[in-house]
């Protein structure tokens, strides 16, 4: 009886370390594949803000650009040429954190041109 009460121990135990073991590599799959759903997500993040960045800060160099212009004109006494570089940024960039700005020197440009 002895010998078939260790057999049936030692089955027992053969069987729960079969089940630790098996238990163990589905966890470590899962956390493999969790890591590589996450790599992949930050890889893809990383990538579609790099041109998004890009995009923004050219966008924002094109409206310094023809606002400088602008108020460059404006300067130099040319109200016309100034009045259409400013709506040629309005009309391109309508959002732009330099509309009111610009909004403001067409007003003072169109005020020059008023008077004699």
């Amino acid at each position: 009886m002895k010998p078939v009460f260790a057999f049936l121990l030692l089955a027992a135990a053969a069987g729960l370390a079969l089940w630790v073991w098996q238990a163990y590599r589905r966890f470590a799959e899962r956390s493999r594949g969790a890591d590589q759903r996450l790599a992949s997500a930050m890889t893809q993040a990383i990538n579609t803000a790099k041109p998004q960045a890009a995009e923004d800060l050219a966008r924002m160099t094109q409206q310094k650009l023809l606002y400088e212009a602008a108020s460059k004109a404006g300067e130099a006494g040319e109200a016309v040429l100034s009045i259409q570089l400013y709506a040629r940024l309005l009309a391109r960039y309508p959002d732009s954190a330099l509309g009111t700005q610009a909004r403001a020197a067409v007003e003072a440009q169109k005020k020059k041109l008023v008077k004699p």
